[in-house]
């Protein structure tokens, strides 16, 4: 006799079509999330003189507000240096190493590809992009490559997301708030720090927070139904009957 089926669980209602309304909103959410990135993108491309004017004044006052604030350069270094791709790459495989000692096969995959997907895709849209990084005369920081959407501030949402996503089952009600205050203020001061520090445009941050937020929500939803592959499997190909479930009748 086969254990019972919680047929209210995640992989239960998209094994049985049960899941439309989560996979609508997921979608509408993905649609909502995907217009200022392509909006941004458009605008970016066309050269739009009001975005480059504004993206010009964030850069020079920031700069010129730095140059005289040594210790506000130093803050920013540490929060830019805390959303590096050595700072996540040692994250990944930490995390990854950790799930594996707890046989926790799926998430241990699902941190992985998450965090390392989103690293392939922001190099694949900054070379079709290609837009030059900003241009100051005493560079606080030296950055190679190009510069739209920012890596740091896509790698801050995806990897503090995936954070989330392993600690908050765990966590109370009270410490699950602390946890996710702590992750928007680090995630907005990456973001920040890359632009106070000249390394990227006001758009380039909001780019990068944007598609890093759809391609989180995507490995998100693929993993959803896998993560409970098991009952998945159980729905779709249920059992023999059970006689007495039945009535005994033949």
């Amino acid at each position: 006799m086969t254990d019972p089926i919680d047929h209210s669980s995640p992989a239960t209602q998209v094994a049985t079509g049960r899941d439309w309304q989560r996979s609508v909103r997921f979608f509408a959410t993905v649609g909502v999330l995907l217009i200022p990135f392509f909006g941004l993108l458009f605008l970016v491309e066309d050269k739009w003189g009001p975005l480059s004017g504004a993206d010009q004044g964030a850069r020079d006052a920031l700069h010129e507000f730095g140059l005289g604030e040594p210790v506000f350069v130093a803050v920013m270094r540490f929060l830019s240096d805390s959303g590096s791709a050595l700072a996540w790459q040692i994250f990944t495989v930490v995390v990854a190493v950790y799930l594996l000692f707890r046989r926790l096969w799926r998430l241990a995959a699902f941190t992985v590809v998450t965090i390392a997907g989103s690293s392939l895709l922001n190099t694949a849209v900054k070379t079709l992009v290609h837009r030059d990084r900003p241009m100051v005369s005493q560079p606080f920081v030296n950055e190679p490559g190009a510069s739209f959407p920012s890596g740091h501030s896509q790698a801050a949402v995806v990897g503090y997301g995936v954070l989330l996503l392993l600690l908050l089952p765990a966590l109370t009600h009270t410490w699950r708030r602390v946890v996710v205050a702590v992750a928007v203020v680090m995630v907005l001061g990456i973001g920040f720090s890359r632009v106070a520090l000249a390394a990227h445009f006001v758009s380039d941050v909001i780019a990068g927070f944007a598609l890093g937020a759809v391609w989180l929500g995507l490995m998100t939803s693929i993993f959803r139904p896998w993560r409970n592959l098991d009952e998945v499997r159980a729905v779709v190909k249920p059992g023999p009957a059970d006689p007495e479930r039945d009535g005994g009748h033949e």
